[in-house]
């Protein structure tokens, strides 16, 4: 005798959750990962901007609503917020290189994400004048993965 094999409207609802369940974390494990290759190829060019001395490179890092928050000033906000800071960077404090070394990101990879580091500046001698931790959030834009808040301290200055 062949037996049959029924299945209660519970159990089809709980399989069919756990299916579903695991195509979105894999999903969301994809996007992340996504997220995390276009941050650093992002961060690679934010500063090849200051050793070619051209502004436009970093300018187009950064989404045209961003916040960049310096410590013990204002924010810079807006679409011009980018190009101020450039200016800040590249010629009051002689910026011509520098390096991100990224901690963590993190978020589920589709509009949003979290990146978590240190960074290094450093001078026309490619000597090292500055180094502190940062806190950025990420957004997705029809142009690709943006910063949208860009915040930093450094070790050194008070």
């Amino acid at each position: 005798m062949e037996k049959k094999l029924f299945l209660t409207p519970v159990q089809i609802i709980l399989m069919s959750f756990l299916c579903f369940n695991g195509q979105a974390q894999q999903a969301t494990s994809t996007n992340l990962e996504e997220a995390k290759k276009a941050i650093a190829a992002s961060n690679e060019i934010y500063f090849q901007a200051f050793v070619k001395g051209d502004s436009s490179l970093f300018i187009d890092r950064y989404t045209t609503d961003c916040w960049i928050m310096r410590p013990n000033t204002p924010a810079l906000c807006g679409v011009d917020a980018p190009l101020e800071f450039f200016k800040i960077g590249y010629h009051k404090f002689g910026v011509r290189n520098g390096k991100f070394i990224t901690i963590d990101v993190f978020g589920d990879g589709v509009e949003y994400v979290t990146e978590v580091g240190f960074w290094q500046l450093f001078d026309v001698h490619h000597a090292l004048f500055d180094n502190g931790k940062f806190l950025r959030l990420w957004k997705k834009t029809p142009e690709g993965w943006k910063m949208f808040r860009d915040s930093f301290s450094s070790d050194r200055h008070k």
